[in-house]
Order: C-alpha cells, then structure tokens, then sequence
C-alpha cells in the first residue's frame, strides 16, 4: 500500500491575511479620521496575526509537527527577545510597539517563507522556518525608536547608531558670541514674550505678510542644530530664548535672532527622557520684567537675567511640592502674574514670589495635566484657569484660592482654553470634544454653566485659535472650522496636525505642520483655502512656532530655523 502524499500547503489564505493586515497599517489610515488610526493598526495587526495562527494550525495543511513547532518558536522567540530590548521600544506606546510592529512584521516573512519554501525537502523547510522565525522577532533587538509622530509611525534606526542630539553634539561648536544688547530696544515689551505669544492665544495684531508665495516665498535667515526638547520660544528684541537638552545637561539657550549664534546658556545637570518625543524640557521659557522664567522636564524652576543668563533664583518646584515627575514630562510654561510665577505641576498649581523665590501657595490638585496656567479676567477679576484631568479650575492668582471649577474628566490634559469674552469659554475635550461654558460672578459667588458640547473638533495636542466668532483647530489630523455660536462644524481642511499663528489683521492661518512644512491658509468661516507651502523641516516637529515682526522661527527635536516672512508696503 502507498504511502499518503502529502497536499501541497494552502497559502492563499495566509496571503489574503498579510495583505489585508499591511493595507490596515499603511493604506487604510489614509482614508479614516486620524484618532481611529492607532486603533486600527494595534487591533488590525493583532488580529491579522491571530488570524494567521489561525490558518497555519487550522487550514494550511502542514504537517502537524510544523504546525506546533511554529506556534512554540514564535512564543518562545517573542518572549526570548522581549527581554533584550532597547529601552525605548520596550516602552513606546505605553509598552505595546514590540507587540504592535513585531507581530505583522512576522506575519509578512512567515508568509513569505512559506510561499518561498513549499517545493523544497522538509529538511530545508524546517531549517529555514527556524531561522526565518528566530529572525523576526530577534532583529528587534537590534533596533531602538528615536520617537514616533502623532499616527504611532516610528523612527526605527540601529540600536547603536549615534542619535541625533550625539551627532549635534559632536558638531556644534558650543562657544557663545555675545552680542551688544542695546537697553533701549529692550525697553518695550517682548515681541513674543513665551508660550503662544502674549496672551497664550496664538494672536498676532499689527503684522501684515505677503500671501503669494509664488512670488515672494519666506526667505530662510539662518539654519542651525539644537538640542532635543518639545520647547518653543521667547524673543525680545535681538534675543531668542528655547530650551533643549545637550548629553546630561538640560538648559535654557539664548541666541541671537538675526544669525543664530549662541549668546548664553544656563546649565542643570539632569536629563528628562521619554519614549515617545524623546529626551529634552517639554516647556516654553517664560519673559517677563528683563528675566527669564523656566521650567525643567523634571520640575526644575530657573529664573534667569535675560542679558546674560544669571541665576537670579532657582527651585527644584516638583521636588518641594511633592509631585512625581510625568510620564511625558513637566510640560506645562510658567506664568507670571505681576508679583507671582505660577507653574503647573501634574495638575497641582504652585505660586512662587517672582523676586525671590519662596512658595506662597498651592492650589488644588485636578491630577494629570501637561498643559499651561492662563490669565483670564472674568468680571474685571485677574484669575488663573489650568485645564487638568478633573476639568478646568479657577484660581486667584494672588494666594491660590478656588474661584470655580468646571468639572468634565479626561485622562490627559494638554490642551488650552480660549477666551470667547463676556465670561464665555471654550475648553477643550481632547479626543471627546469641545465646550463653550459661560462664567458667572453674583454676591460673591461664581457659577458655571454649560452652553453647548460638540464633536466637530475633536483635538489631541494642537491648540485651537478664536477669530471672529469662529474656532479654528483640528478634528484628528484635518484642520478645522467651528462656529463657536453653536460648535457646528464650518469646514475640515488639510491634515496639517500642526500649530498655527493667526495673523488678525488679516484673517491669515501660519501653520508649521507636524512633517515640518509652513503653510499659509485663510481663516475665514467660508471655506477652506491654502495660500502657500514651504517645507522647513523634514523631521516630527512638536513644538510650536514664535513671531516676531516678519521673523517666523520654528524648530523641531534637531534643528531651528528662521524665515524673513515678505511683507505687504502700502
């Protein structure tokens, strides 16, 4: 009697299965809501790789030696190597990018090895399935993440190739060049005194740009490394201040606006990393009254003098305050209201004396926030309001007690509030929404109402700008239009998922986009209209641009540029 011939393997199957999982991680995206991107890429590769475990046990019609041996070398392999990975990849998406790139990734050559392989010897077919699933999962170990933009896309290199902030700090030349500050041009006002401008609104009054790009494109000025860290600037005059981190040190940088050099820096030996933006301060220095107010990644509180970079007082806040560092980092810029510096620490609000430094008050922790205290005034009262996990509160600025709290939980905070006026505001929801709460004072009490709620905007970490009776912000990665009556939904754009600059004056959107492009759109209700484009950076960009005139300065983790904007002569 002859021996049973064995049925070739049923591929299809396994093909139809990887081709779907690839075309949920890279075409799919494309087409959805950028919040539903994540989800359909962690869920659509697990579930793809389920599947194909699903056809080799089940259907391929393998011998059942190599059915098992595969499923015992692919667990044995994963958890082998999760053992040997790189810090950072071991801990990107909250611990799950091993899981979520690992497993398509070994669904594609396993595949691929069994389409390869099925007209050899079993002998071959073993070996090389061996060596195929060891492969998969083991070059992970070999690999770090340099951080990942908002759609999980990481930057894969080397596990020991240089990074970025090694190369920069093995080309740089740290010598600084003072310049010659002239106190009268530092008489006036900052010219964008910190985080989001003058009023933390993104509001630009006074300036007029040319809006053909096509003739009179941004010229760059100047191009230079920097330190990594999420930062954005401050500028007085001839002064641009940042902060970044170089090796072990975390510092506050001066430079000059005009070419780019180093003018001063301020030195703190600590070092804040995370996996998903990377090592570098998260918050935007602070200018106020000739000084500078800073605050570190882990919580550190510098006030510097703005010419030449002295300590005038320093204070490790999160340390004395009791508050563990976050898991992205103290993001959160302080504010100065006259003789107070608040700052935000995981949600609790801390107010120093600006002159010397001592604690005057707490206030109520709301738990996680990464974003910034704002002034507002409601009923010609000056109040603090700082969005954080419990919702937004209200604080007087002068002993750090409640006036009001608008309740309205979200896991993580990062996000402003706007000011609509007339006690009317806008807070954001993250990924639920948006709401327009109304702001009473009566006999001595505040009151809060809700107006509306809506899900035409749903931001993550872009900021949302209010001109004109409309919101403009982003709803996933496309650039938005709310009308804030009603928080109807005007339009949806580009998908910028960037930070803009409204330029009032003439109802003009300056966007640096998350790839690192500028762009120029219209901010009016009626449509959605790009005016120009410009690509500045190439690499994630996650911090906000400043304007000082026509000078527009951007920078990501690895480089700053700036850009002499054309401007309109009457």
């Amino acid at each position: 009697m002859e021996p049973t011939k064995q049925k070739p393997l049923r591929l299809l199957p396994g093909i139809i299965i990887v081709v779907i999982q690839w075309l949920l991680w890279f075409v799919v995206p494309s087409f959805v809501n950028g919040d539903q991107v994540t989800m359909i890429r962690v869920f659509g590769g697990l579930i793809g790789g389920l599947a194909v475990v699903i056809w080799w046990v089940f259907f391929s019609r393998a011998l059942w030696f190599d059915r098992l041996s595969a499923g015992f070398l692919m667990i044995a392999s994963f958890l082998v190597t999760a053992q040997f990975l790189d810090k950072s990849i071991a801990t990107t998406m909250m611990g799950l990018m091993f899981v979520v790139y690992s497993v398509p990734f070994m669904c594609l050559v396993f595949v691929a090895w069994a389409v390869l392989t099925r007209n050899t010897s079993k002998g071959i077919q073993r070996a090389t399935m061996t060596v195929t699933i060891i492969l998969a999962f083991g070059i992970w170990a070999f690999l770090r993440t340099e951080g990942m933009d908002a759609e999980t896309h990481n930057e894969i290199v080397w596990r020991w190739a240089k990074s970025a902030e090694e190369r920069m700090l093995a080309r740089v030349d740290h010598k600084m060049k003072p310049i010659t500050i002239d106190s009268v041009s530092l008489s006036k006002e900052p010219e964008w005194s910190g985080f989001r401008g003058t009023n933390r609104d993104d509001i630009v009054h006074g300036t007029r740009i040319g809006s053909d790009w096509t003739k009179s494109p941004p010229v760059e000025m100047w191009r230079r490394p920097v330190g990594p860290g999420c930062s954005s600037f401050a500028i007085h005059g001839s002064l641009l201040f940042t902060q970044e981190q170089r090796g072990e040190n975390e510092m506050v940088t001066c430079y000059d606006i005009n070419t780019g050099e180093l003018v001063w820096k301020h030195s703190d030996i600590v070092r804040f990393w995370d996996s998903h933006a990377g090592a570098g301060p998260r918050s935007t220095p602070t200018l106020y009254n000739g000084r500078i107010y800073s605050l570190g990644g882990t919580g550190i509180l510098n006030v510097l003098d703005e010419c030449t970079g002295t300590v005038i007082w320093s204070r490790d806040a999160a340390s004395e305050n009791d508050v563990k560092v976050l898991t992205w980092g103290f993001a959160g810029s302080p504010l100065v209201v006259k003789d107070i510096v608040a700052v935000s620490l995981a949600g609790k609000l801390a107010g120093y004396d600006a002159a010397g430094g001592k604690l005057m008050w707490t206030a109520s922790d709301g738990l996680d926030s990464y974003s910034s205290p704002h002034l507002v005034s409601i009923d010609s009262v000056p109040q603090i309001i700082l969005m954080s996990h419990s919702g937004a509160v209200s604080v007087d600025p002068l002993n750090g007690k409640q006036l009001w709290q608008y309740d309205w939980k979200v896991d993580t905070r990062i996000l402003q509030p706007a000011v609509i006026g007339g006690g009317d505001l806008l807070f954001e929801g993250e990924l639920k929404g948006i709401s327009r709460v109304t702001v009473s004072h009566s006999k001595g009490e505040w009151n809060t109402k809700e107006l509306w709620k809506s899900t035409a905007m749903k931001l993550n970490f872009n900021d949302f700008i209010i001109h004109k009776g409309f919101a403009y912000g982003y709803d996933g990665p496309a650039i938005a239009c709310i009308d804030i009556k009603d928080g109807a939904l005007k339009w949806r754009g580009a998908p910028y998922r960037g930070f803009s600059i409204l330029l009032a004056d003439q109802d003009l959107l300056l966007v640096l986009t998350e790839k690192g492009d500028i762009a120029l759109a219209e901010a009016t209700p009626e449509r959605f209209k790009e005016l120009g484009r410009i690509k500045a950076m190439k690499d994630r960009t996650w911090n906000h641009p400043a304007l000082s005139g026509n000078i527009l300065i951007v920078r990501n983790n690895k480089e700053m540029v700036a850009y002499r904007l054309p401007t309109i002569t009457d």
